[in-house]
Protein backbone atom coordinates (compact mmCIF):
# COMPACT_ATOMS: atom_id res chain seq x y z
CA UNK A 1 0.00 0.00 0.00
CA UNK A 2 1.36 3.42 -0.95
CA UNK A 3 1.84 6.03 1.78
CA UNK A 4 -0.23 8.39 -0.38
CA UNK A 5 -3.25 6.19 0.21
CA UNK A 6 -3.36 6.65 3.98
CA UNK A 7 -5.14 10.04 3.96
CA UNK A 8 -7.68 8.62 1.52
CA UNK A 9 -8.35 5.61 3.73
CA UNK A 10 -8.63 7.63 6.93
CA UNK A 11 -10.85 10.27 5.33
CA UNK A 12 -13.23 7.46 4.33
CA UNK A 13 -13.03 6.20 7.90
CA UNK A 14 -13.83 9.68 9.25
CA UNK A 15 -17.08 10.21 7.36
CA UNK A 16 -18.07 6.53 7.66
CA UNK A 17 -17.80 6.43 11.45
CA UNK A 18 -19.56 9.78 11.92
CA UNK A 19 -22.01 9.72 9.04
CA UNK A 20 -23.15 6.17 9.75
CA UNK A 21 -23.45 6.44 13.52
CA UNK A 22 -26.76 5.67 15.22
CA UNK A 23 -27.25 5.69 18.97
CA UNK A 24 -29.89 5.45 21.64
CA UNK A 25 -30.32 6.72 25.19
CA UNK A 26 -32.50 4.61 27.50
CA UNK A 27 -34.21 5.50 30.76
CA UNK A 28 -36.28 3.40 33.17
CA UNK A 29 -39.42 5.24 34.27
CA UNK A 30 -41.84 4.37 37.06
CA UNK A 31 -45.04 6.39 37.44
CA UNK A 32 -48.79 5.96 37.82
CA UNK A 33 -49.59 2.47 36.53
CA UNK A 34 -46.09 1.91 35.18
CA UNK A 35 -43.08 0.21 36.78
CA UNK A 36 -39.59 0.40 35.25
CA UNK A 37 -40.87 1.11 31.78
CA UNK A 38 -38.12 1.59 29.18
CA UNK A 39 -38.23 4.90 27.32
CA UNK A 40 -35.77 5.61 24.54
CA UNK A 41 -34.45 8.49 22.47
CA UNK A 42 -32.74 7.50 19.21
CA UNK A 43 -30.17 9.89 17.79
CA UNK A 44 -27.85 9.84 14.78
CA UNK A 45 -25.73 11.98 12.48
CA UNK A 46 -25.86 15.00 12.21
CA UNK A 47 -26.64 15.03 15.96
CA UNK A 48 -29.46 17.56 16.10
CA UNK A 49 -30.34 16.31 19.57
CA UNK A 50 -32.84 19.09 20.23
CA UNK A 51 -35.17 17.40 17.73
CA UNK A 52 -34.95 13.97 19.41
CA UNK A 53 -37.80 13.10 21.78
CA UNK A 54 -38.08 10.26 24.29
CA UNK A 55 -40.86 7.75 23.78
CA UNK A 56 -43.73 7.96 26.30
CA UNK A 57 -43.77 5.41 29.15
CA UNK A 58 -47.35 4.38 28.38
CA UNK A 59 -50.31 5.46 26.22
CA UNK A 60 -51.78 7.41 29.16
CA UNK A 61 -48.47 9.28 29.56
CA UNK A 62 -48.23 8.55 33.28
CA UNK A 63 -51.72 9.82 33.96
CA UNK A 64 -51.05 12.99 32.02
CA UNK A 65 -47.91 13.99 33.93
CA UNK A 66 -45.46 12.96 31.21
CA UNK A 67 -44.80 15.68 28.65
CA UNK A 68 -42.56 15.40 25.59
CA UNK A 69 -38.93 15.19 26.70
CA UNK A 70 -36.27 16.28 24.23
CA UNK A 71 -32.53 15.85 24.34
CA UNK A 72 -30.51 19.08 24.47
CA UNK A 73 -28.14 20.54 21.90
CA UNK A 74 -27.56 20.88 18.17
CA UNK A 75 -24.08 19.71 17.17
CA UNK A 76 -24.66 19.44 13.43
CA UNK A 77 -22.35 22.28 12.40
CA UNK A 78 -19.24 20.77 14.01
CA UNK A 79 -19.75 17.23 12.76
CA UNK A 80 -20.82 18.34 9.27
CA UNK A 81 -17.69 20.50 9.00
CA UNK A 82 -15.61 17.48 10.02
CA UNK A 83 -17.32 15.09 7.62
CA UNK A 84 -17.40 17.57 4.72
CA UNK A 85 -13.67 18.16 5.09
CA UNK A 86 -13.10 14.40 5.13
CA UNK A 87 -14.98 14.08 1.82
CA UNK A 88 -12.96 16.92 0.28
CA UNK A 89 -9.71 15.32 1.49
CA UNK A 90 -10.79 12.05 -0.07
CA UNK A 91 -11.41 13.74 -3.42
CA UNK A 92 -8.13 15.65 -3.23
CA UNK A 93 -6.22 12.44 -2.46
CA UNK A 94 -7.73 10.78 -5.52
CA UNK A 95 -6.62 13.71 -7.69
CA UNK A 96 -3.15 13.68 -6.08
CA UNK A 97 -2.77 9.95 -6.67
CA UNK A 98 -3.64 10.41 -10.34
CA UNK A 99 -0.92 13.05 -10.63
CA UNK A 100 1.64 11.06 -8.63
CA UNK A 101 1.08 7.89 -10.63
CA UNK A 102 0.05 9.03 -14.09
CA UNK A 103 1.96 12.30 -14.41
CA UNK A 104 4.98 11.73 -12.21
CA UNK A 105 7.38 13.11 -14.82
CA UNK A 106 5.39 16.36 -15.09
CA UNK A 107 5.20 16.61 -11.30
CA UNK A 108 8.97 16.21 -10.95
CA UNK A 109 9.93 18.54 -13.79
CA UNK A 110 7.70 21.46 -12.80
CA UNK A 111 8.62 22.95 -9.42
CA UNK A 112 5.21 24.68 -9.13
CA UNK A 113 3.37 21.39 -8.71
CA UNK A 114 5.20 20.28 -5.53
CA UNK A 115 4.94 23.78 -4.02
CA UNK A 116 1.24 23.97 -4.82
CA UNK A 117 0.75 20.51 -3.39
CA UNK A 118 2.60 21.51 -0.22
CA UNK A 119 0.52 24.69 0.15
CA UNK A 120 -2.73 22.77 -0.25
CA UNK A 121 -1.49 20.19 2.26
CA UNK A 122 -0.69 22.88 4.83
CA UNK A 123 -4.17 24.42 4.41
CA UNK A 124 -5.87 21.02 4.66
CA UNK A 125 -3.81 20.08 7.73
CA UNK A 126 -4.83 23.33 9.45
CA UNK A 127 -8.52 22.92 8.59
CA UNK A 128 -8.40 19.29 9.64
CA UNK A 129 -6.92 20.28 12.99
CA UNK A 130 -9.59 22.94 13.51
CA UNK A 131 -12.40 20.59 12.50
CA UNK A 132 -11.04 17.85 14.77
CA UNK A 133 -10.95 20.16 17.79
CA UNK A 134 -14.48 21.37 17.02
CA UNK A 135 -15.75 17.82 16.62
CA UNK A 136 -13.95 16.65 19.78
CA UNK A 137 -15.68 19.41 21.79
CA UNK A 138 -19.04 18.57 20.20
CA UNK A 139 -18.55 14.87 20.96
CA UNK A 140 -17.87 15.61 24.62
CA UNK A 141 -21.08 17.67 24.71
CA UNK A 142 -23.02 14.89 22.97
CA UNK A 143 -21.90 12.45 25.66
CA UNK A 144 -23.10 14.86 28.34
CA UNK A 145 -26.42 15.40 26.55
CA UNK A 146 -27.13 11.69 26.21
CA UNK A 147 -25.68 10.42 29.50
CA UNK A 148 -26.94 10.07 33.06
CA UNK A 149 -26.60 13.81 33.73
CA UNK A 150 -29.76 14.51 31.69
CA UNK A 151 -32.14 13.15 34.35
CA UNK A 152 -32.09 16.20 36.70
CA UNK A 153 -33.18 18.37 33.78
CA UNK A 154 -36.25 16.29 32.88
CA UNK A 155 -39.30 18.01 34.33
CA UNK A 156 -41.55 14.98 33.85
CA UNK A 157 -39.30 12.99 36.17
CA UNK A 158 -39.99 15.53 38.95
CA UNK A 159 -43.75 14.87 38.98
CA UNK A 160 -45.13 13.35 42.21
CA UNK A 161 -44.94 9.56 42.12
CA UNK A 162 -42.59 9.52 39.14
CA UNK A 163 -39.01 8.23 39.27
CA UNK A 164 -36.50 8.02 36.43
CA UNK A 165 -33.28 6.03 36.33
CA UNK A 166 -30.64 6.13 33.65
CA UNK A 167 -30.30 2.74 31.95
CA UNK A 168 -27.83 2.98 29.08
CA UNK A 169 -26.49 4.85 26.09
CA UNK A 170 -24.95 3.44 22.93
CA UNK A 171 -21.16 3.21 23.02
CA UNK A 172 -19.46 6.01 21.12
CA UNK A 173 -16.14 4.23 20.71
CA UNK A 174 -16.08 4.62 16.93
CA UNK A 175 -16.66 8.36 17.30
CA UNK A 176 -13.77 8.54 19.78
CA UNK A 177 -11.49 6.82 17.29
CA UNK A 178 -12.53 9.23 14.52
CA UNK A 179 -11.32 12.11 16.70
CA UNK A 180 -7.94 10.74 17.78
CA UNK A 181 -6.82 9.14 14.52
CA UNK A 182 -7.45 11.89 11.99
CA UNK A 183 -5.00 14.80 12.36
CA UNK A 184 -1.78 12.94 11.48
CA UNK A 185 -3.21 11.21 8.42
CA UNK A 186 -2.68 14.19 6.12
CA UNK A 187 0.70 15.49 7.16
CA UNK A 188 2.79 12.33 7.69
CA UNK A 189 2.24 10.78 4.23
CA UNK A 190 2.90 14.15 2.59
CA UNK A 191 6.19 14.53 4.48
CA UNK A 192 7.17 11.10 3.21
CA UNK A 193 6.27 12.22 -0.29
CA UNK A 194 8.30 15.43 -0.12
CA UNK A 195 11.28 13.67 1.50
CA UNK A 196 11.58 11.55 -1.62
CA UNK A 197 10.98 8.27 0.19
CA UNK A 198 9.05 5.52 -1.64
Amino acid sequence: MSMHQFPQIFSIFAFATCGGFQGETTLLVSCKGVVNKTVTAAFAYPFRLNTVVFSAPDPKRCGGTWTDVYLVGNFSSSVQFFVTLAVLVFLYCIAALVVYIGYKHVYQQNSKFPLTDLAITVVIAFLWLVSTFAWAKALADIKMSTGASIIPGIESCKAPGTTCRFASVTSMGTLNVSVVSMPSTIWVPKMVCFSGLP
